[in-house]
């Protein structure tokens, strides 16, 4: 089975797929900072503009830069999932992450181009599902997380599920400097999943006013609730109070959809993870990557001392 290492990347980290705000500049710059870069097909439109997206990315990455990621949700009502596959077959990313459902429908179309296919995991359930299912890696959403999130701790997770799978495990929650990337692989990890951090960037898709309330929240700022796309999430509370959610409309939850016809609902309510208290100022991708880079090395030199 592939690891890590085989996918050329300078450091243990993928730019996790983030709703309305992941797009072809952020994953690009991503992958050209030498790390993964993803972003999720529902941030297209349309597939016409999937199918420009996915040229745009394959045309700018090489083999000597990071690897880049589609994310597909495969939940029952994301209606245009066959179409999605056909652009998958096409422009053959090396990693496909599925979500919000089984990773069956997208194994024989990956494996059969030699990609990988990673499983977003929010439990254990699904973790052994997964693996029952042959992928190559899980991407273990844990306590912290932004967006769709998971409770387990992210230690916790990593120990489980390494009992079960010798694969690609990609862990996030909460993680947003180098130090966080360093006890995740020290705990059994091959790589982290971290959004948040790069919510901030003038590669981002997000609004300026998402970026700043990014900049001035910290961890207490983040609430978890299904109230919004029926599965729990964790949201900036600012986000949600101007949007007009009460606390009672929080503790509310509502019938799964995935199928993008909520996305006027969810336009102006935004997602952060628990670490959002990292970002400071507006940067580029290559810039954060550098100062992960700096911090990881110092943490794993911490790390040779002590012990």
């Amino acid at each position: 089975m592939k690891t890590v290492a085989a996918l050329n990347m300078r450091l243990p980290v993928i730019c996790a797929p983030m709703f309305r705000i992941s797009g072809p500049k952020m994953v690009i710059a991503a992958c050209k900072s030498g790390i993964g870069g993803a972003f999720p097909s529902t941030n297209a439109r349309t597939v016409e503009e999937l199918d420009q997206w996915m040229g745009t990315i394959k045309d700018a990455v090489s083999e000597t830069d990071g690897p880049w990621i589609s994310n597909l949700i495969t939940h029952s009502t994301r209606t245009r999932l066959f179409d999605e596959l056909k652009l998958i077959e096409e422009y053959k990313p090396p990693i496909v992450i599925t979500a919000l459902g089984s990773p069956r429908p997208v194994m024989e179309v990956v494996k059969a181009y030699g990609g990988l296919v990673f499983a977003d995991v929010v439990n254990l359930q699904l973790a052994k599902k997964s693996a029952e299912a042959g992928v190559d890696g899980m991407a273990c959403i844990s306590a912290g997380a932004g967006g769709h999130t998971g409770h387990l701790s992210p230690f916790a997770f990593i120990s489980a599920i390494r009992e079960i799978f010798d694969g690609v495990i990609a862990v996030g929650g909460g993680i947003a400097d180098g130090a966080g990337i360093a006890g995740a692989i020290a705990a059994g990890a091959d790589c982290v999943y971290m959004g948040t951090r790069f919510i901030p960037t003038t590669e981002s898709l997000a609004e300026e006013r998402y970026k700043s309330m990014v900049i001035d929240a910290g961890a207490d700022d983040v609430v978890v609730s299904a109230a919004v796309t029926g599965t729990a999430a964790s949201w900036l509370r600012a986000s949600l109070t101007e949007a007009g959610f009460s606390e009672d409309d929080l503790a509310a939850k509502i019938p799964r959809d995935y199928s993008g016809s909520q996305s006027k609902r969810w336009r102006d309510i935004w997602g952060a993870g628990q670490g959002v208290g990292r970002s400071r100022k507006v940067e580029t991708v290559a810039d954060i990557v550098n100062d992960l880079e700096h911090e990881y090395r110092l943490a794993a030199a911490r790390f040779k001392g002590l012990v």
